[in-house]
C-alpha cells in the first residue's frame, strides 16, 4: 500500500528544489540521498559535461529476487520548465498548487516521487521481480538532452516507463509524434527610415509577407505549425535589417511533416527573391516519433498493471515529446504513463493528493506485472 504521507512529503521536498534545465545540480545530490538511504545502488553518469550543465543522470538499481524475470524502468525527469526560486506551496482541499509566483513542479516531481515510492514499496512487499532501474534525467525540457546522453545499451534494459504525461491516471501513450524546429533568418538592407527609405529592404515586411502564406496552428488532426519567437531589427529609424523567427512543426506523419517544412522554407525563399532580401534557415529533426504497439510486451504488461487498478489502460497518442522518445529511438521498448498534473508549464499547475497515490500505486502494479508471465 502506498505510503501517503511520505510520497506526498517527497513530492514537496523535490518541488522545493530549484532545478531549471543545466541547473538540476542540488536536485541531484537530493535525491541520490534519498535513493542511498532506502539501499538503492546509485551512480551518475557523465551528461553534464556532455550537455553544458551542472547536473549529470541520475540512475539506480534495485537487483531482481526473481531469476529470468525482465529488467525495467521507471523514468522520470529531473528539470523543470523554469526556475521555481521562492516557491511556496499551497494544499487546498487535498490539491497542492504553487502559492508563489513561480510554477509548482509537478512537470515532473508528479513523476519521480510515485517513482520512487513504487520502488520502496516494492522493497517492502516481497513480490517478486527482476532487476529494476529508475532513471533520473536532466535537461528533459529543452530537447530531451540527458536522455540523449544516456548509455542505456550498458544497462540491459528490456523495456520500461517514463511517468510524464498529464491524467487521466491508468492511461498511456504508445504514439508520438516527429518535431521538426526551425530557425529563420531574414537579412534585409538598412537604411534610414526618414531619409532614404527606399534605399532599405525591411526585413519584418519580408518575414510577414511569407508568413502570412503559412498555415500555422493545426494543419491536420495530427500535424501542428507554430512561430513563437520573433527577433530582429536595430532602431526604429533604421529600416530593419534582420529578423531571426524561431519555429516548429510536428506530425505523426512523416510525409506530412516534411510537405509542411517544405512549404516554410519555399515561402521564405520566395519572400526574400521578391523582396530582394536573402534568407538563412536551420532546419533540424529535433526527435522521432515512435509507434510502440498494442500487442507488444511493453503495453500489455502496463494494461494488465492497470486492470489490476480498475482501470480501462486505454492508449493515447499525443504531439508532445517525451524521454520515451530517445529511449525507443535507441531501441528500448518505453511507453509513457500519466500522472496527475495539471495544467503544466503555467502558473497554475497542480496536482492532487489522490493522483500521486493513484500515480504511485499504478507504477508499483508495473513493476510487480513485468516479473509475471504472460498467463499469470
Amino acid at each position: 500500500m502506498v505510503n501517503e504521507e511520505r510520497l506526498v512529503a517527497l513530492f514537496r521536498d523535490l518541488c522545493m528544489i530549484n532545478a531549471p534545465a543545466l541547473q538540476e545540480g542540488e536536485c541531484v545530490v537530493e535525491v541520490r540521498r534519498r535513493l542511498e538511504a532506502i539501499g538503492l545502488e546509485v551512480w551518475e553518469d557523465d551528461a553534464g559535461s556532455k550537455i553544458g550543465g551542472d547536473a549529470n543522470n541520475l540512475l539506480a538499481r534495485l537487483p531482481g529476487n526473481k531469476p529470468g524475470a525482465p529488467t525495467v524502468f521507471l523514468s522520470a525527469h529531473l528539470d523543470t520548465v523554469e526556475p521555481t526560486e521562492g516557491l511556496e506551496i499551497e494544499e487546498r482541499d487535498g490539491v497542492l498548487f504553487s502559492a508563489s509566483d513561480t510554477i509548482l513542479g509537478a512537470d515532473d516531481k508528479a513523476g519521480m516521487a510515485p517513482a520512487i515510492e513504487a520502488v520502496q514499496m516494492l522493497m517492502d512487499s516481497g513480490e517478486p521481480h527482476g532487476d529494476v532501474f529508475l532513471l533520473f534525467t536532466c535537461a528533459e525540457e529543452i530537447g530531451l538532452k540527458g536522455a540523449a546522453a544516456l548509455d542505456t545499451a550498458s544497462l540491459g534494459l528490456d523495456f520500461g516507463y517514463v511517468l510524464d504525461t498529464g491524467p487521466p491516471v491508468g492511461t498511456f501513450v504508445n504514439r508520438t509524434a516527429t518535431h521538426d524546429k526551425l530557425d529563420v533568418t531574414v537579412i534585409g538592407k538598412p537604411a534610414h527610415a526618414g531619409k532614404d527609405p527606399e534605399k532599405g529592404v525591411n526585413a519584418i515586411m519580408v518575414a510577414a509577407d511569407a508568413l502570412s502564406r503559412i498555415k500555422v496552428g493545426r494543419i491536420g488532426p495530427e500535424t501542428t505549425c507554430n512561430f513563437g519567437v520573433v527577433e530582429g531589427g536595430t532602431a526604429v529609424n533604421v529600416v530593419c535589417p534582420f529578423v531571426v523567427l524561431r519555429g516548429e512543426a510536428r506530425s505523426t506523419d512523416v510525409k506530412e511533416l516534411d510537405a509542411v517544412v517544405d512549404g516554410i522554407i519555399k515561402e521564405f525563399e520566395r519572400a526574400a527573391s521578391e523582396w530582394g532580401a536573402t534568407v538563412e534557415i536551420d532546419h533540424r529533426r529535433h526527435y522521432d516519433s515512435y509507434h510502440v504497439p498494442e500487442d507488444a510486451h511493453v503495453v500489455r504488461v502496463a494494461q494488465r498493471a492497470a486492470a489490476s487498478l480498475g482501470y480501462d489502460g486505454a492508449l493515447r497518442t499525443t504531439l508532445g515529446g517525451s524521454d520515451a522518445n530517445v529511449f525507443n529511438a535507441k531501441g528500448v521498448p518505453t511507453i509513457v504513463v500519466a500522472t496527475g498534473m495539471e495544467k503544466i508549464h503555467t502558473h497554475d499547475e497542480f496536482v492532487s493528493r489522490a493522483d500521486l497515490v493513484a500515480t504511485a500505486s499504478l507504477a508499483y502494479r508495473l513493476l510487480v506485472e513485468a516479473a509475471r508471465g504472460e498467463g499469470s
